[in-house]
């Protein structure tokens, strides 16, 4: 971990020198002076000193900076001046030694080469902050990504085992009635549980396979009521391809059936309709209830709760509204899909 951070470091502070030396250059260029090319070797010379001493200040002595350990600062700024005075001049006569930087007329002396390397820090502090305050904002966001994307999966698994519980009790009141139909509510419900277990992982389904579920689901229903239920479902999809995520309307159908018309004891009755046009989407469920206005507050359930949260994590433009009536209940969901986070 700590090679990776080093590694980063060097690049780090690698471009900066270039950018230093690019800018030390366009300077050169603009006074017109002569022997160019011999200039640029001594400033390149210059610039790796200039990297290592910024790298030592910025990422060793400043950390360690502290008013409650004033001696201790005190002797590491004075080595930095002394690094960035008298150590400049000194890796230039180094250079000299090794032939790699040339002697020039009215060379600069300590106080140039401290004013120099004081310019430095400068440049490399503005920088320096600027890309850390860049990369935390990007850690921020990338930990606001999956911190939604947990609460989001966490809400999905929340939801699946409301939706399976529903079901199962569904199936129990007819296996306790001894019902006929049984046996093909535990085949319906085989297959939903395929759907769940095989197509509800990834973040898409097409709008078609929601239907589908949606359809089977309504038939698992019906299962249990005479023909006194009324259930109509219609829909005007534009394309019916369009990606959606998936169980997302699931939550207002059951609460038809779970808190509607398993209450209703006169013409129990279901009405959805389902239209995606031009990236709109309109979800309309209209269930008989036996309560009435005034009554009591409307309860959000697991399922609608969750739906709700799930729609403000994955959506921007996008409303959900509850009306109570008399005998009626009516749920309205408008979703914006191209304002998809």
């Amino acid at each position: 971990m700590k090679i990776v951070a080093f590694i980063k470091q060097f690049k780090f502070y690698l471009w900066v020198g270039l950018a230093y030396l690019f800018l030390m250059m366009l300077g050169m260029l603009s006074e017109g002076t002569d022997n160019f090319a011999v200039r640029l070797v001594n400033q390149s010379w210059q610039a790796i000193y200039i990297v290592g001493i910024n790298y030592l200040f910025f990422e060793h002595i400043l950390p360690q900076l502290s008013r409650k350990r004033l001696g201790r600062s005190f002797l590491l700024l004075a080595g930095q001046i002394f690094l960035s005075s008298f150590g400049l001049y000194m890796w230039r006569q180094v250079g000299i030694q090794l032939h790699v930087h040339t002697p020039l007329p009215n060379p600069p002396d300590v106080g140039d080469h401290f004013g120099s390397a004081l310019g430095s820090f400068f440049f490399f502090g503005i920088i320096r902050n600027f890309y850390n305050y860049t990369i935390l904002r990007q850690t921020a966001q990338q930990l606001r990504i999956e911190k939604q994307a947990a609460e989001l999966n966490y809400l999905k698994s929340q939801t699946n085992p409301h939706f399976l519980f529903n079901t199962l009790n569904n199936i129990y009141s007819l296996a306790r009635d001894k019902s006929d139909l049984a046996p093909e509510s535990i085949l319906r419900l085989s297959k939903i549980l395929r759907f769940m277990l095989y197509e509800t992982s990834g973040r898409y389904i097409a709008i078609e396979e929601e239907l589908k579920i949606i359809d089977d689901y309504i038939a698992l229903e019906k299962l249990r009521y005479d023909d006194s239920l009324r259930v109509s479902f219609h829909h005007n999809i534009e394309d019916r391809k369009q990606a959606l995520p998936p169980l997302l309307l699931m939550p207002l159908v059951e609460n038809a059936f779970k808190h509607g018309v398993s209450e209703t004891r006169n013409q129990p009755f279901v009405d959805i309709h389902l239209s995606v046009n031009q990236r709109q989407l309109t979800f309309y469920v209209k269930n008989s209830t036996e309560s009435f206005p005034g009554e009591k507050a409307v309860r959000e359930n697991i399922g609608l709760s969750n739906l709700r949260r799930q729609l403000e994590l994955l959506y921007t433009d996008f409303s959900l509204t509850v009306q109570p009536d008399t005998g009626v209940f009516t749920v309205t969901l408008n979703i914006n899909l191209a304002s998809h986070v």
